[in-house]
């Protein structure tokens, strides 16, 4: 996902590094803001589209899973009615409903996974930018000094300066404490078997299903 990578980039970034590196710093962070702040509404479109998607699975699960539980109703009554050809067919429409139902439930768990990945992605990258918003004028301050030191021969100076140094180092230290940002990834997955043996053990549980109505409104097979 070219957008995952985007982000792990950017939550990655040093800003310290950034800075030295560029010719025109304020610019550079500048920009950088600007991405995360761009890569951030992305993710949070990501994040709503697959909380959207969530929900769609989960009513897809439970229609097919209603529909199952109607079927199995309409078994009862052919049987009450000795019509045991419907009876069998509303059973194989039960069961059918019923594998869409699994198929998914474990597409909303995979779902789920996913949406989760997305919002921790969110939760980083918005920490990321709130940390490089409050940082950029101090950092950059601290490059324009350092630009004039050098202009003006106190470079040397400058470098000996242990508080300045020290305030330094542990900016960069804090930048440099943020990991990089795991890729969301997400398979949809749903078991399948060979139509021959499915189609016996669909006609066997039928057989059990029918025999169990049966007996329960104490029906002679």
């Amino acid at each position: 996902m070219a957008l995952m990578e985007r982000v792990s980039t950017l939550v990655r970034a040093n800003l310290n590094d950034l800075i030295d590196k560029a010719e025109e710093p304020e610019k550079m962070i500048k920009q950088v803001i600007l991405d995360m702040q761009n890569q951030l509404l992305q993710v949070k479109t990501q994040v709503a589209i697959a909380i959207a998607d969530q929900h769609l699975l989960e009513k897809k699960r439970k229609e097919n899973q209603d529909k199952s539980a109607e079927w199995i109703h309409k078994a009862e009554l052919a049987v009450d009615k000795k019509q045991d050809d419907l009876a069998r067919g509303a059973l194989e429409r039960s069961l059918s409903f019923k594998a869409l139902a699994e198929n998914f439930a474990q597409q909303v768990a995979d779902q789920t996974v996913q949406v989760e990945n997305l919002k921790s992605a969110l939760h980083k990258l918005d920490q990321k930018l709130t940390e490089a918003q409050a940082k950029s004028d101090v950092l950059i301050a601290q490059h324009r000094r350092a630009r004039a030191l050098n202009k003006a021969g106190d470079a040397r100076m400058a470098m000996g300066n242990d508080s300045s140094s020290a305030a330094f180092d542990r900016m960069k230290s804090k930048v440099q404490r943020n990991e990089a940002l795991s890729q969301a990834k997400a398979e949809l997955t749903a078991d399948s078997v060979e139509d021959q043996l499915a189609s016996l053990e669909k006609q066997d549980e039928v057989d059990k299903l029918l025999a169990e109505l049966k007996s329960k409104r104490g029906l002679a097979g």
